[in-house]
């Protein structure tokens, strides 16, 4: 691996207004004061607006940051902010995620993960024109919705991923499938990164814990999928973004192979907690926090508002990350126990709503 100095670089972030991306702006700062940092975003309505302002607002305090609000499936944005700043570093987390709307929205799904993302591996493409030393690293969001019905757990990176049951996962196994091509035939060092259900303050409230919350508090009843034989590799936000900023300052390294070509420097790891939770054990602890942070009575009577379901289309019953590789090359492993995260989230949504 090539190690790569954060300081003075100027690194392009999509989906800066995203939960994990505005994070990634944070801990980038907190790490590399001198760095520039380019943040696209479309601020689409998938989900409440205000939040995504939220996040922006607090990202404003650094002058070296740059906000443009843009979708990466504009070729012509894509290849101006290309030109215009000439990023060292790409993260791509803007994605149009989630599982179920991917059943009911697919063309939001073809545009962002297919078409935004080709436009970012074209610009990375000719960054390198006319001799330029372009792009230096190129690290994608890639999902453990990969994984799709495989039966062997914890997963693996070296696990075949040919069966997803989503379009939202089938665009995220041919990002990975792009980035390989692109980085066989242009030498671009990429490396991509299977995220395990990321959870935290200020997070997406199309994600269970945040949903539960909301209905909770308005006194509806939340369903438990799969009768709550669900397990889920809960990995705090704080833990994701530690992994990705350790990623960025190492890409794979360019090698030429026996027949004169390059070996494509190409890699994909998993970031996750590697301990599946229960689905009902995690809503436990999500009501002893709620409770805790005063965001539900001490006397909420939860068992009235808990309702078991059978599973949902697209859904897998388990993810469970292999993060062996991870700690291998990176020295890193989740380990945010879900209480503590869950804890945070609490204590944000109290005040955010100010209950």
């Amino acid at each position: 691996m090539s190690t790569i100095e954060l300081k003075d670089k100027v690194i392009l972030i999509t989906g800066a207004a995203g939960f994990i991306g505005s994070n990634l702006v944070k801990k980038v700062f907190e790490i590399a004061q001198e760095t520039t940092v380019i943040g696209i975003d479309s601020l689409n309505d998938y989900y409440d607006v205000s939040l995504k302002e939220y996040r922006l607002q607090e990202l404003m305090q650094y002058e070296q940051f740059t906000f443009i609000k843009g979708n990466i499936a504009d070729r012509a944005l894509i290849q101006d902010v290309f030109e215009k700043y000439k990023p060292n570093i790409v993260v791509n987390l803007a994605a149009q995620a989630g599982v179920r709307y991917s059943i009911t929205n697919p063309d939001a799904y073809v545009e962002a993960n297919l078409i935004g993302f080709y436009n970012i591996l074209e610009a990375c493409r000719h960054s390198y024109d006319d001799g330029k030393e372009g792009v230096e690293h190129l690290v994608y969001a890639s999902s453990s919705s990969v994984y799709g019905s495989n039966k062997k757990v914890p997963y693996s990176t070296d696990d075949k991923v040919d069966n997803p049951v989503s379009l939202y996962a089938a665009t995220k196994k041919s990002n990975e499938l792009l980035a390989h091509a692109y980085s066989k035939l242009y030498n671009i060092p990429s490396t991509g990164l299977r995220f395990f259900t990321v959870y935290g303050p200020a997070g997406r409230p199309d994600m269970a814990y945040f949903g539960f919350t909301n209905k909770l508090r308005e006194g509806k009843k939340i369903q438990i999928f799969n009768y709550g034989n669900c397990l889920r590799d809960f990995t705090y936000v704080d833990d994701i973004v530690e992994g990705v900023v350790r990623v960025m300052q190492k890409a794979p390294e360019r090698v030429t192979g026996e027949d004169g070509l390059p070996l494509p420097p190409y890699a994909v790891y998993n970031i996750g907690n590697s301990r599946p939770e229960n689905l009902l054990e995690f809503v436990d602890i999500l009501q002893q926090e709620l409770i805790r942070a005063g965001v539900l009575p001490a006397d909420y009577d939860f068992e009235a508002h808990k309702e078991l379901v059978p599973m949902q289309p697209g859904d897998v019953p388990v993810t469970y990350a292999d993060t062996e590789a991870l700690e291998r090359d990176f020295g890193f492993k989740p380990s945010t126990s879900l209480r503590d995260g869950l804890r945070k989230f609490a204590e944000w949504y109290k005040t955010y709503y100010s209950i």
